[in-house]
């Protein structure tokens, strides 16, 4: 049951929104693999705004994601391709859908 996730805010460089956007779609398949990971999703919030929302049943799966191929990923290109460091929100899921 999806009960905790993440709530990841980016804003791209400009110059560098192809850049970041093609980034977040080369995760997906490294979130397949995550077994803690429930749901990922890479979003675009508008212009140059991106983010990644993704739930998890435990604290345990959410802690692993955090330490993740993904994070280290991001973690390493973040100064590339965006222009703030990632903002992210440790969530509650309140309610969803099957």
């Amino acid at each position: 049951m999806e009960t905790i996730g993440l709530l990841v805010t980016l804003k791209a460089r400009e110059g560098k929104e192809a850049d970041a956007e093609a980034f977040l779609k080369s995760a997906r398949p490294l979130a397949l693999v995550e077994a803690g990971t429930l749901k990922w999703y890479a979003i675009k919030l508008g212009p140059g705004k991106f983010g990644i929302f993704d739930t998890f049943a435990n604290e345990a799966s959410r802690n692993a994601h955090l330490i993740g191929e993904i994070a280290k990923g991001l973690t390493a290109r973040a100064s590339e391709l965006f222009a703030v460091p990632p903002q992210v929100e440790k969530v509650e899921v309140l309610a969803n859908t099957p």
